[in-house]
């Protein structure tokens, strides 16, 4: 047993296109994204730290760039499917989680199979840098899913996409690196010109106005 099988497991992650059944302009894999996510995530805590927060930087690039590698298993589901129910959430979530612990054990290295039920378990939790990745994977499904209604796809699935990824970050209003986003980032993403740029703009707003009333 060696790592053959894990190295040779990343071209798969090429092959999972993101957003599946819908019509796109631009492709997404799941490996783009992982490496999308991570740079998001080394920006974010950048700006973690700059306002005296300490970042824990190799557990940060771990669950950042692992944080997809499961969906080798199950590909790609669609957001609204993936979290329709929190029963649903929870079922492919134990899918996942199981085929990773079968992996691992038939695949990986004794000595390093520790390491990798780090690397591959969910990244996704209340650490500074699980938080940082839940913002950084939302981010980048922003800018996907902004990218094609920037260039006029007609798929009513891109808005709410949008919505679904800019109410997530807003949930995270609190931490230094969303108050950047929203306040240096956003905006100068949606200064861009587009035909549904003042429609896009408004929602934002919308949604802006709402997560202020509640906090």
């Amino acid at each position: 047993m060696g790592m053959n099988q894990f190295l040779q497991s990343l071209s798969d992650l090429e092959t999972i296109n993101r957003a599946p059944g819908y019509f796109k302009f631009e492709q997404h894999s799941v490996a783009a994204h992982s490496f999308k996510v991570a740079e998001v995530a080394q920006f974010l805590g950048d700006v973690e730290e700059q306002a005296g927060n300490q970042v824990n930087w190799r557990l940060l690039y771990e669950k950042s760039l692992n944080h997809d590698y499961t969906e080798r298993f199950i590909g790609d589901i669609k957001t609204p499917v993936k979290y329709a129910t929190p029963e649903l959430r929870h079922m492919l979530a134990d899918v996942e989680d199981s085929l990773t612990e079968n992996f691992i054990q038939n695949e990986i290295p004794a000595e390093f199979q520790d390491v990798y039920r780090r690397r591959l378990g969910e990244g996704k939790d209340a650490t500074l840098e699980g938080q940082i990745l839940s913002v950084a994977d939302k981010v980048d499904l922003l800018y996907e899913s902004f990218g094609e209604i920037q260039k006029g796809n007609p798929e009513p699935v891109y808005t709410e996409i949008y919505k679904e990824s800019l109410t997530t970050i807003l949930t995270f209003q609190r931490m230094a690196c969303v108050q950047y986003f929203l306040k240096a980032v956003l905006p100068e993403l949606l200064a861009t010109d587009f035909s549904d740029r003042q429609k896009l703009a408004a929602l934002t707003n919308h949604l802006l106005a709402d997560k202020t009333k509640e906090s």
